[in-house]
């Protein structure tokens, strides 16, 4: 099975782009919009635990910092890696990001590859956690 990333991030053209590459790379994506729609489908028993979730701070609904330390207080998600993705380049909306959760945090504008390889970095390839066996 391979490795599961949540985007949550308001921007139609953010989330397409981060799909469309994240999954050229061969991860399994699923995309919201904002932080309610996210954890009402992270709350239904059948979704499947993220590996990594990229996570906008400037959400409409529920901000970003409130989305991670959501996650953060249930046990299920204590495995999860959180990377916030803004537009913000502050040292304090970089440290809130830390006290709410968060691994790493990536600035927008963004290159693709450097998403891909920020997300290698905490998780591994897509499918690092399968054995290849040759005969």
């Amino acid at each position: 099975m391979s490795k599961f990333v949540m985007v949550i991030d308001d921007s139609p053209t953010v989330r397409k782009i981060i799909e469309t590459s994240l999954r050229r790379e061969g991860f399994t994506v699923e995309a919201y919009s904002d932080g309610v729609e996210a954890m009402r489908a992270l709350t239904d028993p059948r979704m499947r635990i993220p590996d990594l979730v990229l996570l906008d701070i400037g959400l409409p609904k529920m901000d970003g910092y409130e989305v991670a330390r959501r996650l953060k207080t249930k046990p299920q998600f204590g495995n999860t890696v959180i990377v916030m993705l803004s537009r913000r380049d502050g040292m304090i909306d970089r440290l809130k990001g830390r006290l709410a959760g968060a691994k790493d945090y990536i600035t927008k504008p963004f290159k693709t590859q450097d998403i891909v390889s920020v997300i290698e970095s905490y998780i591994g390839t897509p499918a690092s956690n399968q054995l290849q066996i040759r005969g």
